[in-house]
């Protein structure tokens, strides 16, 4: 098993410089490297114990692969794959898929670290990769929007080093248990870097611009695998370090919140995904023991619903609601809507059930408020108006589109396997109430309503200001909160 990891680890690296080398066979070599790390994501379920390979003991540099490795092993191979086959008949060249399936391995990586220091080198090839696929389009503005990404996302690794180089300071190794015995500022720069990365609460607010205006494939894989490594971190310390699992779930709840306060009233289609991301991140924060099912879903759904919305003929939602969109573009927006909205037959139903279930009394209000904005914000996409006659824009959409979203949505229905214990008569209903109640609040407010929320927390300027805030409440939480 270790020369099997070892291998899998190094290989997408391998297969990406390949690929530039032989570019006539460039989706081909990308779909088998993906195809394999489905394989040893599926593995990590049969496989009974966690596989753990030291490779520096006296430095506690270790990778470890478990069931919720397995969870985002599954998610990233599973979006990469639907990505490379939405961009089969595009004009896409050689580098594109070399820099996916680079993405690809730094973010696999990110799944089986286990201490602080090889997670950091696989954050930063992660940040590179991102940055590369943000500034593909190289327009002005695509240029600026991965100048941006890239600069946030090195002040959060300055931070989270720093904060490693403490937790090694006082443990002599980079282990992640060591979390238990460091100072509390370790703990803040660690969290905040680790927040700001996965696009969580106010730390998180890079994320709309930067998802909103990529391109469609690189929206897909941000929103559904790429934030996910920060993410990931932090529910691994959660179970590691049970002392800081209550701030994660704060955090998780509070993303859960305020991305949902500011996806109600967007009314740019990709913005309000990308705010939908923030929310849900908080969705898989809130309940870290399960938050690995949580996350197949969400990368799955996401990354659908960013295919989906990249082909629709606006991406203002009032235009849309006067112009009709084709029936089946509609239906596969509609299966996605309904997954994340909660409803039963798709896996984000055993997702919420499952997270409802695992949550603390003080959380149970404010992620039922989630829940019920989420219901909301997705009506808009489930009611908008559709037609089959004449030429449709499904039409217009290539073979590529039509295979990767069946992946992607099969998907969901197949994930329901991972918990269907969900399917109980109380736990149906009170999805169904929520959906229900979110529609009805929808058509006789939402809709109604016309607010537009400033903009102003998402300049890049207040975005470093934020940081410091989020600094400021986490070395607070450190001392408070913990006995460390």
């Amino acid at each position: 098993m270790n020369t099997l990891t070892i291998i899998w680890v190094a290989l997408p690296f391998f297969m990406g410089f390949l690929i530039y080398l032989l570019p006539r066979l460039d989706r081909a070599l990308a779909i088998v490297t993906v195809l394999l790390s489905v394989s040893y994501g599926l593995g990590l379920f049969v496989q009974k114990t966690p596989f753990t390979l030291n490779l520096l003991d006296h430095f506690g540099v270790t990778l470890e692969a478990d069931t919720a490795s397995g969870f985002f092993i599954l998610t990233n191979a599973l979006v990469t794959a639907a990505v490379i086959i939405y961009s089969w008949d595009t004009q896409k060249t050689a580098f594109f898929y070399t820099n996916a399936i680079i993405l690809h391995g730094s973010v696999n990586a990110v799944f089986i670290c286990a201490d602080f220091i090889s997670l950091y080198v696989a954050l930063e090839v992660t940040s590179i990769a991102a940055f590369l696929a943000i500034a593909y389009s190289r327009s002005d503005r695509s240029m600026w929007v991965a100048l941006r990404y890239l600069f946030i996302s090195n002040v959060a690794m300055l931070f989270y080093l720093i904060g490693a180089v403490l937790v090694y300071q006082a443990n002599h190794s980079f282990a992640f248990a060591g979390l238990r015995n460091a100072p509390p500022e370790a703990l803040a720069l660690i969290f905040l870097g680790l927040l700001i990365k996965g696009g969580v609460f106010v730390s998180g607010l890079w994320l709309p611009l930067t998802h909103a205006e990529s391109e469609t494939p690189v929206s897909a894989l941000l929103s559904g695998v790429a934030v996910k490594s920060g993410i990931f971190p932090l529910l691994r310390c959660a179970l590691i370090v049970p002392e800081v699992d209550p701030i994660i779930r704060f955090f998780g709840a509070a993303s859960a919140l305020i991305g949902i306060c500011y996806g109600l009233f967007e009314k740019d289609t990709k913005r309000t995904l990308a705010f939908s991301t923030v929310s849900q991140l908080g969705f898989i924060l809130a309940a870290p023991e399960v938050g690995g099912f949580y996350a197949l879903t969400h990368g799955l759904v996401k990354a659908s619903l960013f295919l989906i919305v990249g082909t629709l003929p606006s991406r203002d939602i009032e235009q849309l609601q006067r112009q009709p969109i084709s029936t089946p573009l509609w239906i596969a927006l509609a299966i996605a809507s309904f997954s994340i909205s909660g409803f039963p037959l798709l896996s984000g139903f055993g997702a919420k059930v499952l997270t409802m279930k695992n949550l603390l009394p003080w959380q149970v209000i404010g992620m039922n408020l989630a829940a019920l904005g989420t219901a909301i914000m997705y009506a808009r996409f489930i009611f908008l108006p559709h037609h089959s006659q004449g030429e449709t824009q499904s039409d217009k959409t290539k073979p590529g589109f039509w295979i990767a979203i069946t992946l992607l949505l099969v998907s969901l229905v197949a994930a329901n396997v991972a918990y269907y214990n969900a399917y109980t008569l109380g736990n149906i209903i009170k999805p169904l109430g929520t959906i229900a109640l979110g529609w009805l609040i929808y058509f006789f407010v939402i809709k109604r309503f016309s607010l537009k929320l400033p903009r102003i927390a998402e300049k890049f300027d207040h975005l470093i200001g934020s940081m410091s805030l989020v600094l400021l409440l986490l070395f607070w939480m450190g001392i408070v909160w913990l006995d460390i």
